[in-house]
């Protein structure tokens, strides 16, 4: 948890992405091209194991059930560095892998509040589209209490596979949210990241 400092100033906080979307697991906002064949896409086959496996976490509800998908599923490192905004020239080598997963474990710790907060019934992945380089994959979440909501993920090509760039919801870009929430705690600190790493494992 996140706590707010003894200077009173404030904490580092997860409640901008849950005010922001319900949940992200789903949507179907458009791109600008679709793909021949979009339902057989391998970006849609990849989404489909990644919905699988985010439910089955989902409903375990806990942290550490996140933190394996979202360890295995998204480009953590360039989510992390792009989340830090002006200060990413500040961040040395030897504080990657530490930043890095303090970033993951912030993710998967949203998504948790989430499973709470929002109980999933079931999802759907829709069509794939192109955006550039990226591919935008649609698909809707149904919760337990008849709700439905729509995200779009944005999926890259990595090494040898796909990995989640970011995902919309209800057009709002999680990873442009995040950026916002670190860089502001930042700009309280002086650019301090030890003290930003240090919340993030909090």
């Amino acid at each position: 948890m996140f706590r707010v400092p003894k200077d009173g100033a404030s904490s580092l906080s997860r409640r901008a992405f849950i005010k922001a979307g319900a949940a992200l697991m789903a949507v179907g906002l458009g791109g600008e091209a679709a793909l021949a064949g979009d339902k057989d896409h391998p970006s849609v086959a990849f989404m489909r194991k990644v919905g699988k496996d985010l439910l089955e976490a989902h409903r375990q509800g806990t942290v550490l059930s996140f933190l394996n998908v979202i360890q295995r599923y998204a480009d953590v490192p360039q989510i992390a560095l792009y989340s830090l905004g002006q200060y990413k020239a500040s961040l040395g080598a030897a504080q990657r892998p530490r930043y890095f997963r303090g970033v993951a474990v912030f993710m998967s710790r949203y998504f948790a509040d989430q499973s709470r907060e929002y109980p999933v019934a079931k999802y759907e992945v829709g069509d794939a589209t192109t955006d550039g380089k990226d591919v935008l994959v649609s698909s809707r979440i149904f919760l337990m209490s008849g709700q439905v909501y729509t995200v779009t993920w944005r999926v890259v090509w990595r090494d040898k596979g796909y990995k989640v760039a970011d995902a919309k919801v209800l057009g709002f870009s999680m990873v442009y949210m995040q950026r916002g929430i670190f860089t502001s705690y930042l700009s309280k600190r002086k650019g301090d990241l030890v003290q930003l790493m240090a919340a993030l494992e909090g």
